[in-house]
Order: structure tokens, then sequence, then C-alpha cells
């Protein structure tokens, strides 16, 4: 067990924290989960991705570690504090000797620009680089932005090539996408402008985090489960009631392909140089801490949080 510093009385912005931590290269923090620097993908110095091969290998093994979930029903204007309690959580078993390992949800530019601010906890319990993290990061975010919004742009131009799948206009349920708060997309009319600009009709912009593609992005193993995932998404209905998936738009190619890199998780980790894995969309999740008992086995089913 290791001694615990007294914290002084005035806290330091989060910025200057994180820009001023003794941060350890990424490669020697996943090291403390047995993984070989091949294993990790390097995002700058201080951040990765796991390998698809890493990520396998991980998932092959039978997990002996102890999950913690952490959660909250009291909302406020600023959050409830599940981030800053899993990231302090996560530092308080490091340092009575219990090995953890943290995971958080994404950041979204939405509530990032808006009330909430910055999502990767704060104080002496957050996860660093706190500027890489909140700022797009990896790209998983833009990544399945565009996504969404293919698969609605594939949708569109079926129905102005002929509709030859019969869909019934008024029951496309596949919305856009878009990482900001912008209540004025909230609901649209798209086609306007004459027949070389599509048929007319109603849409919606839902924000990433908390878009269907997200969900699938948090809730997939590998490439193959992805796949399978993708093509079941219904994105509208026919004259008949019955449901039209992506992939009878042709479309689960284009999308597993754009969403190759965000299925794996990211690596990074807190100011206490605990491991730290941020992965899946900011709305709707809940962040958890994973004891370790043992450094492979421990990381062996890497807990999204969608």
């Amino acid at each position: 067990m290791r001694s615990i510093d007294p914290l002084p009385t005035a806290v330091p912005p989060d910025a200057e924290l994180s820009r001023s931590a003794e941060k350890r290269p990424i490669r020697s923090v996943a090291a403390d989960l047995g993984f070989a620097p091949d294993d990790v993908e390097q995002f700058g110095t201080y951040a990765g991705k796991l390998t698809h091969d890493a990520i396998q290998r991980s998932t092959n093994r039978c997990a002996d570690g102890r999950l913690v979930l952490v959660t909250a029903m009291t909302p406020t204007p600023a959050g409830e504090g599940k981030t800053v309690t899993t990231i302090g959580l996560g530092g308080a078993l490091e340092a009575i000797g219990e090995r953890s390992l943290v995971a958080i949800r994404e950041p979204s530019l939405g509530p990032i620009f808006g009330l909430k601010g910055g999502a990767t906890g704060g104080g002496y319990a957050q996860v660093v680089p706190m500027e890489d993290v909140n700022l797009q990061f990896t790209g998983d975010l833009p990544s399945i932005t565009a996504d969404h919004n293919l698969v609605a742009a594939m949708l569109d131009n079926h129905l102005h090539r002929g509709n030859e799948l019969s869909i019934d206009v008024s029951e496309v349920v596949w919305p856009r996408a878009l990482d900001v708060n912008d209540r004025a997309l909230r609901r649209i009319v798209v086609g306007r402008g004459g027949e070389a600009n599509g048929i007319t009709r109603e849409s919606s912009f839902v924000i990433t985090a908390a878009s269907e593609l997200m969900a699938v992005v948090g809730m997939a193993e590998d490439l193959r489960d992805l796949e399978r995932r993708v093509s079941r998404v219904i994105v509208a209905y026919d004259r008949h009631g019955e449901p039209v998936t992506v992939a009878d738009l042709d479309a689960t190619g284009a999308v597993v392909t754009l969403l190759r890199d965000a299925i794996r998780p990211n690596h990074v980790q807190t100011l206490d140089g605990c491991p730290a894995f941020v992965h899946g969309g900011r709305s709707r999740t809940s962040p958890t801490v994973r004891i370790r008992s043992s450094p492979i086995e421990s990381a062996s089913r890497f807990p999204t949080t969608s």
C-alpha cells in the first residue's frame, strides 16, 4: 500500500493539472495490463488505441476481476459526478494496493461547448491528456457522425432513384447526426428546391453520442459482430409495414469500413497513472471500474459503456 499525500487546500484548474501532470508514455501504461508495445497504436505519446489482434486475444481469455458500475439518478445542470467518482475510485483502489482499470465514455462536443463543459473528470480525479480527450480525441465521434449521415444519404438517394424497396416516405425512422447542440435542426424538412434535390419529407437530427450507430459501436465485440449488428439496423418501413434495414440498402460494407477503427477502445491514464479506457458515447452511459487481479486476464472484456 502506497502512502497518500495530502491535497493542497486550493485545487488548481483542471487544465493546469492536466498539462503539468507527470504522464507516462501510453505503451508503458498498457504494459501494466500485459500488452506488448505493438498491441497499442499510438496517437501521440500519451494516448493510443488497442489493435484488433490485442482485443481478440484479450477477449478470448477468462476474466478474473470484479466490475464496479458507477451510476446516478440525481441529474443537475452540471451533471451528477459519475466520471469524477469513477476516476477517484480507481485511484483510491490503486492507493490501497488493488490494481484497477477505469473505463468511461467519450466526450461529446455538444456538452463540452454547452453548459456542462468537459467530460474527463475534474480536479485530481481526471483522465489525461484532458484537452486531447475532450476535443474529438482519436476521431471516433467524427467517424460515427459521418457514417450516420452516409446511411441517411444512401436512403434518400434510394428514394430519389425509384424506391425499389417500396419505402413508405412517412415511415423513415433514420435521422441524421451532429455532434453539437443545435435545436434548430431537431426537426427539419429535406428535399426542398425541386426534383433534383430528392424527395421532400420530414427528417431530424440527433446528437452523435445518442445515435444508434454509437450504441452499435459500444456493443460490438469485433468486426464480424459489428457487421452483424449494423446489417440489422432498421432505417424505415415499407408500404406493407415491413422493416427496411441497412443491409436492404446494401450499405453494410460502407458503414463497417468507416467504423473499423471506432470500435477499438482508446487507452489513456488517470492523473494517478491508473490505466483508463475511453470508449463509446457520452449520452446514456455509466462509467465503470474493473478491479484487476492479474495483468492480462483483467482486461479480457473491456467494459464498453453503451
